[in-house]
C-alpha cells in the first residue's frame, strides 16, 4: 500500500485511545489485517490494541478511507468495546465428546390382577307400567 494520508485525528481521554481517520491508495481494498499493520507500524504500538472500524471506498477508485481506535492496551481495548464475534467464535472449543450412556428407565412391578373376583350386579328388574 501506498500514500498513506491522515485525515483527522483525535485524542480521546475518556476511552483511553486515539481516534484516527486515514486514507490509503491501493490497488485492492485492503483488509482489516493489512489496515492493523498500517497503524501499528506508523503509531508504534501493538496490532492487539487496534480496533478497525471501518474502511469506504467509491466504486472504481482506488483510495480508501479507514476509521480506527487505538487504544493504550488490549485489556482497554476489550474493557471499552468488547470481544468482536470472530474472537468469540474463536475461542470457543469444541464441547468435549460425552460417552453415552443408555438411560436409566425406572423399572416398574407388574400390575397384579385383583385376587377378589368382582361380584357381578344382580339385574335389576323393569317396572312397567
Amino acid at each position: 500500500m501506498e500514500n498513506f494520508n491522515i485525515i483527522e485525528e483525535r485524542e480521546n481521554v475518556l476511552f483511553k485511545r486515539k481516534e484516527i481517520k486515514f486514507s490509503v491508495d491501493s490497488e485492492v481494498t485492503p483488509s482489516h489485517a493489512d489496515a492493523r499493520k498500517i497503524i501499528s507500524e506508523k503509531f508504534s504500538t501493538p496490532e492487539e490494541n487496534i480496533r478497525i472500524k471501518t474502511i469506504l471506498g467509491k466504486f472504481g477508485s482506488k483510495n480508501f478511507t479507514i476509521s480506527t481506535n487505538v487504544y493504550t492496551s488490549e485489556q482497554d481495548k476489550l474493557n471499552t468495546e468488547g470481544p468482536s464475534k470472530k474472537d468469540v467464535v474463536a475461542q470457543k472449543e469444541e464441547p468435549a465428546p460425552v460417552e453415552e450412556t443408555p438411560a436409566e428407565v425406572p423399572v416398574e412391578a407388574p400390575v397384579e390382577a385383583p385376587t377378589e373376583q368382582l361380584k357381578e350386579e344382580e339385574p335389576k328388574e323393569e317396572i312397567k307400567e
